[in-house]
């Protein structure tokens, strides 16, 4: 019997057929939602201060003093909403992104930037199911709701035995408009730092220029689209009655605001600061988990 060898290819088995993989990524979802954790529980006293210059138009100062006058007590209140949102929502983020853009990519062969985009849009969109935590979290943060709402729990539970459900999505246009746009631009901003910024030598120099690209980007971003989140606030601090659509709710700010477009911006300062510190905390922290789950 004749024995046929094989012809060597000069590649490797293993580089010849490279295991395929998985559309669906646990692991992208994981990093995410570790990165939102860590960030969440190191900024919302921030997130306070910037809460109330959105919603009353008071400086910094007046803002300090309020959270300083009801002490530590309500310091933290208002945090498991923004916690559960926050977490779920990243990990949608970095997760439902990875999955729309690699098929894009790979088998639809669309352009890196187009689908960039597109699954930035999409992410951002399948976001928006979270709002109910968002919608509570306003209502939770504004001392006018303090007695009527004890937790979040009760808030969830007032708010729909009074208005239904509909009520957990007071808002919705701003946000959608927010979440798709940011998203996409903050994905390919990221990417291309990533790819152009130099690989540094040692680990605390790679770790201070990930947190920096994480933080210019984000900081950048959040500026950008302030008046979407002021729109929002505004829309969501009343519970009941009819449903603005978001040209009334910015009339309605304008008018409020002395009809001077840079009070729009009111907050915009410590908004930017603390986006700074957070998306650099949630970048450094989310490359950090790669390394781990990857």
């Amino acid at each position: 019997m004749a024995i046929v060898r094989a012809e060597p290819t000069g590649v490797p088995p293993t580089l010849a057929n490279p295991p395929a993989v998985p559309i669906f990524c646990w692991r992208e979802f994981a990093c995410g939602w570790g990165a939102a954790f860590v960030n969440i529980t190191v900024t919302y006293p921030i997130y306070k201060m910037i809460f109330r210059q959105m919603l009353h138009g008071v400086k910094l100062t007046q803002a300090f003093g309020q959270l300083r006058g009801e002490g530590m007590t309500y310091l933290y209140r208002g945090i498991f909403p923004p916690l559960a949102q926050k977490t779920i929502s990243l990990s949608l983020m970095f997760g439902v992104y990875d999955s729309t853009r690699r098929p894009l990519v790979e088998y639809c062969h669309v352009n890196p930037y187009t689908a960039k985009t597109v699954a930035g849009i999409v992410a951002g969109t399948v976001e928006a199911i979270l709002m109910p935590f968002e919608r509570v979290q306003t209502l939770l943060a504004d001392a006018a709701y303090h007695k009527k709402y004890r937790n979040t729990h009760h808030a969830f539970k007032i708010i729909i035995l009074e208005n239904g459900i509909k009520e957990l999505y007071r808002g919705l246009v701003p946000v959608l408009w927010r979440n798709g746009p940011s998203n996409a631009m903050f994905f390919v901003l990221r990417e291309e730092a990533d790819s152009r910024l130099p690989k540094r030598v040692s680990i605390l120099s790679q770790r201070t220029q990930e947190f920096v690209a994480g933080a210019c980007i984000g900081a950048f971003i959040s500026s950008l689209f302030y008046p979407l989140n002021v729109l929002k606030v505004t829309m969501q601090c009343r519970v009941g009655g009819p449903y603005d659509n978001m040209w009334a709710a910015l009339l309605q700010v304008y008018n409020e605001r002395d009809r001077k477009l840079r009070n729009v911006y009111k907050g915009v300062s410590m908004n930017c600061t603390r986006a700074f510190i957070s998306w650099g905390i949630m970048n450094t922290a989310y490359e950090q988990l790669k390394k781990v789950f990857y």
